[in-house]
């Protein structure tokens, strides 16, 4: 029989869907999935039919992470080596610098639908979307811990900016599973949702940000990447240029003459691509 692909992507009224699509294995991760989301996010990021993105799970969870069973069946992480191997690292900075790294930097919106558990590497992948849908229950995890591993794919980072360094402390030591209501109350989930909605909701709020300001959501997203790492002078130094040059585009032209014609603005379609 031949084997599902273990990423599926489409692209429909400007919104690009990536669904991790192992769900047998809680969609863990392999080689094979993370090499088809690196490939569709440099794709879709400068694809003309795209003003924004949603990435989801199959089946009931978001992505498990790393593949526990696989780890087993190959003597650990470290495939039973005595010392760590330096190809080994290399190529998993790539695949993070592709994956979550491209996800945390892509140039348009990109909003995860978390329907069930976000965990471990899974975890870094759903905190790397600007904005995080969910149900009661979706559960975000570290689990690290639970495997005796370090942890990577950016979940410490990524919570240390969202939470703050002692919850981010907490959530990686500890690692409890955090439930629906509790992730909305912290921040790691934007909106919550009753499970059936969840997908109607998703597409919604798709919708909506790809038929958005392309430039200007574009220009706001480089605004708030520097924003942490700079003073105030200089972020705002670096916001005017980026936008005045809003300023002269036909979406900033169609959305003045909607204000004043007290109309709901409609933007060009075609999405701006870097």
């Amino acid at each position: 029989m031949e084997q599902e692909p273990h990423v599926l992507s489409e692209i429909a009224d400007g919104v690009g869907t990536i669904t991790l699509n192992r769900p047998d294995r809680r969609n863990a991760l392999s080689v094979e999935m993370i090499e088809g989301l690196a490939s569709t996010l440099d794709a879709m990021s400068t694809s003309s039919d795209v003003g924004a993105v949603v990435i989801r799970g199959a089946g009931r969870a978001f992505c498990s992470g790393g593949d526990v069973r696989d780890f087993d069946e190959r003597g650990g992480e470290g495939n039973g080596a005595e010392q760590v191997d330096p190809d080994a690292i290399r190529a998993q900075q790539e695949h993070q610098r592709r994956t979550v790294g491209a996800l945390h930097r892509f140039p348009k919106p990109v909003l995860a639908s978390i329907g069930g558990a976000a965990a471990g590497a899974g975890l870094g992948l759903a905190l790397a979307a600007d904005l995080r849908i969910g149900t009661p229950r979706s559960v975000f995890a570290t689990a690290f811990a639970g495997v005796g591993l370090a942890g990577d794919f950016g979940a410490a980072w990524l919570l240390h900016h969202l939470v703050g360094p002692a919850k981010a402390r907490e959530l990686m030591f500890l690692s409890p599973r955090v439930r629906g209501e509790e992730a909305a109350g912290l921040g790691l989930l934007n909106w919550l949702v009753e499970e059936d909605d969840l997908d109607e909701r998703t597409a919604q709020l798709a919708r909506q940000l790809a038929e958005g300001p392309s430039h200007a959501l574009e220009g706001m997203k480089l605004n708030l990447l520097e924003a942490p790492l700079v003073d105030l002078d200089s972020s705002m130094d670096a916001e005017v240029p980026r936008h005045k040059q809003t300023g002269l585009t036909a979406d900033h032209i169609a959305a003045v003459r909607a204000f004043v014609d007290k109309q709901t603005p409609t933007f060009p379609r075609g999405w701006h691509t870097p």
